[in-house]
């Protein structure tokens, strides 16, 4: 009997169940069964028990998608990877106190150089000293929650670098420099959220001060200047940074998006390799650094790279029947979609649309309305989830390993709910009401 071609052939709803299936055990499990939960073991078990019947089945369905989403897959976790392993051989002493003040300031810095050196770049360079900064803190879940939504989201709008969706914008004929446009919405997201923190950290700081005997203002306060040993790693990280831009640049136009992604993961797997060699054992052990939380992502996504394929597949074939048209639904759908599955295949998915639309050919065939609308809800609302972005769930189970008892999946969508969703709504008002 021939296959159905998927290009063409609708798939039945029932298609995306897997995906549901592994929200839904990365949301419950944790909740049940705690501690059969915390062995990476069985989360590869679960991803392989829902993840490779759909890879069996698009095997011989439609093999060359499998291919194109195992590249991105090697490509994805090559990339998270080396940048989680010269970041653990950067080691920073003193000069952080875990004070409201300091706490925004590292926030605002790494929505800053997010921009240089990408989202997961900026996470994990700075997630471990803020989690030592504020070790003296009994609250310190929110400080956790907001960097993951400042630095491991909105901070990297600016470049192609900031974010993956960004990139392949960038590779699919987006000028580099035309996401500089979004410094508006980049700078009203970033700064409210930056406020918000503020105000909400100095109330806990103040709460705890006063229950403690001793005073957690002297606590909090560094003992010595900064020192950072592992400087090395940061050339490593700029070789990282140019890596991914040559494959887009270079690579990519030449020889086509495969090679450009065996190409970013061969550059990884060597940078990882040399910043294991030179940086010394030492330096890993004060950063607590462990294999664990690079692990789990690797086998968590797995299964959700596998399962998302029927739920991407769907998307392309009905997201014209969504309605979609103007920059405020962009910005929703793109956005809506993104929390959930991978934002990068999302937002060339919403980009195609809109140029199907044949609006006025502002830039790379729609307008900019448009354009910065699909950019900002795919970057932005990442956010919402801890698998809307690479980097979300990373900085959680760095987080975990240090103490911090962070939220269920559903829990974090509430402190997403409750915090995002007005500054989207505001968003949508100022920005792309059109």
């Amino acid at each position: 009997m021939p296959q159905p071609d998927l290009l063409t052939s609708p798939l039945p709803l029932w298609s995306v169940l897997p995906f549901v299936g592994m929200l839904l055990a990365i949301s419950v499990l944790p909740l049940i069964v705690e501690g059969w939960w915390a062995s990476n073991r069985n989360k590869a078990i679960v991803s392989a028990v829902l993840g490779l019947p759909v890879a069996l089945y698009f095997v011989f369905a439609n093999p060359e998608r499998l291919g194109h989403t195992a590249l991105e897959y090697a490509a994805f976790v090559c990339l998270l990877g080396v940048l989680f392993v010269i970041s653990g051989g950067i080691h920073i002493k003193g000069g952080a106190a875990g004070t409201p003040l300091s706490n925004t300031a590292t926030l605002a810095l790494g929505a800053v150089i997010a921009n240089a050196i990408g989202t997961t770049g900026a996470s994990m360079l700075l997630i471990r000293p803020l989690l030592r900064a504020n070790e003296h803190r009994r609250h310190r879940v929110h400080v956790v929650i907001f960097f993951i939504f400042v630095v491991s989201n909105m901070g990297g709008c600016l470049t192609p670098l900031g974010d993956p969706p960004l990139f392949l914008g960038f590779l699919r004929g987006v000028p580099f420099e035309w996401t500089f446009r979004l410094w508006p919405q980049w700078l009203f997201i970033v700064g409210a959220l930056l406020v918000i923190f503020n105000l909400l950290d100095q109330y806990q700081f103040f709460r705890e001060d006063l229950a403690y005997k001793e005073s957690l203002t002297d606590l909090v306060q560094p003992e010595r200047p900064i020192e950072i040993e592992g400087k090395i790693n940061f050339l490593l990280l700029g070789c990282v940074v140019a890596a991914v831009f040559a494959g887009g640049r270079f690579v990519q136009p030449r020889w086509g998006d495969v090679v450009a992604k065996i190409w970013q993961a061969a550059a990884a797997v060597v940078l990882a390799l040399l910043s294991l060699l030179v940086t010394h054992r030492r330096v890993r052990y004060e950063n607590r650094f462990t294999w664990h939380p690079i692990v789990e992502v690797a086998f968590l996504f797995a299964g959700i790279f596998a399962t998302m394929i029927p739920a991407l597949l769907l998307l392309e074939q009905r997201g014209a029947a969504l309605g979609v048209t103007k920059p405020w639904q962009f910005f929703w759908a793109a956005g809506g979609l993104s929390s959930f599955l991978d934002n990068a295949p999302t937002y060339l998915t919403f980009y195609s649309l809109a140029q199907s639309l044949h609006l006025t050919n502002e830039v790379a065939g729609t307008t900019h309305a448009v354009l910065a609308a699909i950019s900002c809800g795919a970057v932005f609302m990442g956010a919402n989830t801890y698998i809307g972005n690479g980097p979300n769930f990373m900085v959680r189970s760095i987080a975990e390993h240090a103490g911090v008892r962070m939220p269920s999946f559903f829990g974090y969508m509430a402190w997403a709910a409750a915090i995002l969703l007005p500054l989207f709504a505001c968003v949508t008002l100022i920005f792309f009401r059109g």
